[in-house]
């Protein structure tokens, strides 16, 4: 291939890559004005007769954020959990595993699939790592979660997306330790502008889908698809 011509490749593949930014960020500003909006109750989707689902969301997403998958997850049969404690998500992510390992407990919670988005993977895995004895989560499916952290999480300014670093002692740890990763689904797409790293985890069942973005592939039909064939594994 010739320079000109490889240059004109980048640069279709950085325009490309611009609007695959545009699309993401679109979709994440849409639901986060729904969200503030919605009035939905979290008891409308305790009912099912499938494995119990416990939904935790990414950093400043609240429960509601992830509404739509929450709606299809309960829609094929599975009582869906939210742990509205967690608010916006913006708590360290030891204490924020203490929180959801609490409210398994209090509604005596069993079997049950974690689906988690971006940090609430991490957090995941830190319950099954250290809050759950008793053998309440069976698996976890975590979409663009950054089990190898973010090299852009150290030029931001907020400490809750600076722990997000590779070189994290918490990320470093969640990295390490591989003993639960059979018992995860890591899933992600073509491209992620906030995670260069990828979301593969050693061990785990590893999925990448045709489909671009952070936010976006979270209401994505194959994304759905996936998750409800994995919840049951």
């Amino acid at each position: 291939m010739s320079g000109a011509a490889r240059r004109a490749v980048n640069a279709r593949q950085a325009i490309q890559k611009a609007a695959w930014w545009t699309e993401d960020y679109a979709y994440a500003t849409g639901r986060q004005l729904r969200s503030f909006f919605d009035r939905t109750q979290p008891d409308d989707f305790l009912s099912g007769t499938g494995r119990p689902v416990v939904v935790i969301p990414g950093v400043y997403e609240n429960w509601q954020f992830m509404l739509p998958l929450i709606t299809a997850l309960h829609q094929a049969g599975h009582p869906v959990h939210v742990v509205t404690v967690l608010q916006r998500n913006r708590l360290a992510i030891p204490a924020a595993a203490k929180l959801v390992a609490k409210h398994l407990a209090s509604e005596d919670v069993m079997n049950a699939a974690i689906v988690a988005h971006s940090k609430g993977g991490l957090i995941g895995k830190y319950l099954m790592m250290t809050h759950d004895g008793e053998r309440r989560v069976e698996r976890m499916v975590a979409v663009c979660s950054p089990f190898s952290g973010s090299r852009y999480a150290r030029f931001m300014l907020a400490p809750s997306l600076r722990a997000f670093s590779p070189r994290n002692a918490l990320t470093l740890q969640l990295a390490r330790e591989e003993r639960i990763n059979h018992r995860i689904t890591s899933v992600f797409g073509q491209f992620d502008p906030h995670i260069p790293e990828g979301s593969i985890l050693p061990g785990a069942r590893n999925i990448k889908l045709d489909v671009p973005g952070h936010f976006r592939i979270l209401g994505h039909q194959d994304t759905v698809r996936t998750i409800l064939e994995e919840i049951p594994l």
